[in-house]
């Protein structure tokens, strides 16, 4: 049996999920991991494509979650990928249960500054990087509504906390696959890091 070329094979995979190919793109995974058994990106890349095929939504924003991942760290970003394929059976709830939980319950667990009162020192003239990262090392912001949430990950984006916006958007992903505002962020962090490199 020839053995394939791992790298072509697999920007071919890619490629055709990119282009909404799944069935393809799952051929290409399938290929590479069939010759290239340790092959993590090939193993992830046929469970996206599996996902997409059966049109669980979020398949195509983990997928763009991805790229941005190994742009940063390869080796790091199959890791993190495996773990929250791996782990999605039982995490697609998670933030959607915080943010169901009653306001009470999630300041008697964590002791901190709710995002509407940042928010208000912002409002009242603060700079967000000195404002966030004053209140970073004292405390932590408490976020108790989505679009709270959705806000916060813009204003770390607009601020160069790259790293921590990736962490806070892997959690997102994994209770919200298939949100617009999300994939919306994706695409501006990922522009982001192109024009810094």
């Amino acid at each position: 049996m020839a053995v394939i070329s791992k790298y072509k094979t697999l920007t071919q995979a890619k490629d055709s999920f990119s282009k909404a190919e799944y069935e393809l793109a799952l051929q290409k995974f399938a290929t590479v991991l069939q010759n290239y058994p340790n092959s993590k990106e090939a193993f992830n890349g046929v469970i996206l494509s599996e996902m997409a095929m059966s049109g669980e939504g979020g398949a195509e924003a983990l997928f763009d979650y991805y790229e941005i991942l190994q742009e940063e760290d390869k080796e790091q970003a199959d890791a993190i990928m495996g773990d929250i394929l791996e782990n999605m059976d039982g995490t697609l709830d998670t933030l959607s249960e915080i943010f169901s939980q009653p306001l009470k319950n999630k300041i008697e667990y964590e002791d901190g500054i709710l995002y509407q009162d940042f928010k208000q020192l912002l409002d009242e003239g603060g700079e967000f990087r000195e404002t966030f990262e004053n209140i970073m090392f004292s405390t932590r912001v408490i976020i108790t509504a989505k679009n709270d949430f959705i806000d916060f990950l813009d204003n770390l984006i607009e601020h160069d906390f790259r790293s921590m916006a990736i962490a806070y958007l892997e959690s997102a992903l994994i209770a919200y696959p298939s949100d617009a505002q999300l994939r919306k962020l994706l695409k501006k962090l990922s522009k982001g890091k192109l024009i810094e490199n």
